[in-house]
């Protein structure tokens, strides 16, 4: 605690902050001069309306919990006569966002125009927007590896959030809920800036019931002379099993069955495959580095470890069928959730849609795990590759779509409302919770204990199975805490690097490129875009990232 002299000072403070008058990071500078610790600072900037809360209120009914303060002040209409305009991706997020529409309108007599812009030209029309300075937009739908271009401008596109935070009238979510690998994303220079929606990472999902069916192992192990892991555990074990669940039928429908299934079209995301899977090649206990050697910027996406990566990779994609190279995301996931794939490592939009039996054969019968891992790693900075028990690595791959408010708005109050109404434990239980909103789980309220506060009764209620549940949050939640995490790349530019790979590794799947040539297409490519922003600033957000 302060000192005795400070007492009065630090009264003062949580007086100021409790009223909303001065925002969380405020509130912890300020108690850091006064003397007290960051960590017992950070536990007493939770959200200051937790004394206030209310489990529901009929003014409130598509919050909970809600304040005493939300409740009265949504008694007023707020924001009648206020229309807010968001520019979301055309795809499951979208929609998950236009589902909360109608019942923020109801709540608050504010009106939200919705408009939904295709993946290959969403980062294009955001920054268009934004540069432009015409402020047609509120809020914009992002994906966390837009970062780094909303701060390429001195004065950033986008607004910091803990000034909304503070007040208790706005809709109440906590973000020291979320899980520390997902929250980072959110974040830029240790500011909160986006709102709760998205939470994504892929981890490897497997049909349990046909690799525990005992003629299936037993005609596995007289074929490979192991036992087949249940699930598999290193890429050797992944791609033995995806090559014996392919070219046969073991679902019994009269049709051969695949192995593995992906989707690798460009500009959907397809690359994040690539990504995931490659990993453990290169990063490992001994090497965070994924991408550029942070002395000079130098790409490392043509390494050794990077190479035998994307020779392995087109080796894999051999077990699913030809087309899956121009599948977007939904065709890659039906070939698992019609039955007809064994393997599919994706994010977690494919074990929530299997619970939806008019879409899905294969609820009740769901696997999950993390990415499975390498017993040798290459370390792109040292040059040497060295042999390890099991290198996994975790990953917060994807988008984690969400919002940002733009600081062209002059809308940003009713804006960052509609955020937080989403964000609200019940709405965002609920999006995590139903696959067709496209949003995965990021928050401990959405995990079973010990982990989080969630309970089985609550997915059933969704209609989940319980076996897959637990299958589920165990597998993801592995994946988003395993120790050694692949980074993720929001520098300025990472659009740009990111479609470079994407084409490149497209082209090899599709059999007009080698490996080491799109690799070292790639490295050419990066080399340009880093000198383009600027090796020198480049490096030094590429730096601080790891902070």
């Amino acid at each position: 605690m302060p000192n005795g002299g400070n007492v009065g000072k630090f009264e003062y403070l949580v007086h100021q902050y409790l009223k909303g008058r001065i925002g969380r990071r405020d509130f912890i500078l300020g108690g850091l001069q006064l003397g007290l610790s960051f960590t017992v600072l950070a536990k007493l900037a939770g959200p200051a309306r937790a004394a206030n809360l209310m489990d529901s209120a009929p003014a409130a009914p598509y919050e909970s919990p809600v304040t005493k303060e939300r409740v009265d002040f949504l008694k007023t209409k707020p924001f009648k006569g206020t229309t807010i305009n968001v520019m979301v991706l055309k795809a499951t997020v979208g929609d998950g966002l236009k589902y909360h529409v109608p019942h923020w309108e109801e709540e608050t007599g504010g009106k939200i125009k919705v408009a939904e812009v295709p993946i290959e030209t969403l980062h294009q029309q955001i920054f268009s927007d934004l540069a432009s300075g015409l402020g047609r937009y509120d809020a914009y739908m992002t994906g966390a590896w837009f970062y780094g271009d909303f701060f390429v401008p001195e004065t950033p596109y986008i607004v910091e959030i803990d000034k909304f935070l503070s007040d208790p009238r706005y809709p109440n979510w906590d973000p020291n809920q979320w899980l520390p690998s997902m929250r980072k994303l959110y974040e830029w220079n240790g500011k909160l800036y986006g709102v709760l929606f998205d939470c994504d990472a892929q981890a490897l999902y497997f049909r349990k019931d046909i690799f525990s069916d005992e003629k299936n192992k037993a005609k596995f192990k007289d074929k490979y002379g192991y036992a087949l892991a249940n699930p598999p555990k290193t890429t050797k074990e992944l791609h033995d099993a995806a090559a014996f669940f392919t070219g046969w039928d073991w679902n019994g429908d009269g049709s051969a069955d695949y192995g593995l299934a992906l989707h690798a079209k460009v500009n959907e995301q397809g690359f994040f495959h690539f990504l995931s899977l490659s990993a453990p090649y290169v990063v490992s206990p001994d090497n965070k580095y994924y991408f550029f050697n942070p002395k000079d910027m130098k790409p490392l996406i043509n390494s050794e470890g990077h190479l035998r990566a994307l020779e392995d990779y087109v080796k894999l994609a051999a077990d699913g069928p030809r087309e899956e190279i121009s599948w977007t995301l939904g065709q890659g996931w039906n070939l698992f959730l019609a039955g007809h794939s064994a393997m599919e490592p994706t994010w977690g939009d494919l074990p929530t849609l299997a619970q939806d039996p008019k879409t899905s054969k294969v609820q009740g019968k769901m696997g999950a795990a993390g990415i499975p891992g390498t017993t040798d790693a290459f370390n792109p900075i040292t040059g040497e590759w060295k042999k390890y028990e099991l290198n996994q690595v975790g990953n917060t791959n994807g988008g984690s779509w969400h919002c940002v408010i733009s600081s062209n708005s002059k809308k940003q109050e009713a804006t960052y409302d509609f955020l937080a109404f989403m964000a609200n434990k019940k709405n965002a239980f609920f999006n995590a919770a139903n696959g067709w909103t496209g949003v995965q789980p990021g928050m401990k309220f959405e995990y079973l204990p010990p982990v989080g506060s969630a309970s089985i009764d609550e997915f059933k209620a969704q209609g989940w199975n319980a076996d897959d549940v637990k299958e589920y949050l165990t597998g993801y939640y592995s994946v988003l805490s395993a120790p050694v995490q692949e980074e993720y790349l929001r520098i300025p530019g990472t659009a740009e690097y990111w479609h470079e790979l994407d084409v490149n590794v497209s082209a090899v799947l599709g059999g007009q490129m080698q490996p080491k040539a799109a690799l070292d297409a790639t490295a050419a490519a990066w080399e340009k875009i880093t000198d383009r922003y600027g090796r020198d600033k480049q490096k030094a957000l590429y730096q601080a990232s790891f902070a």
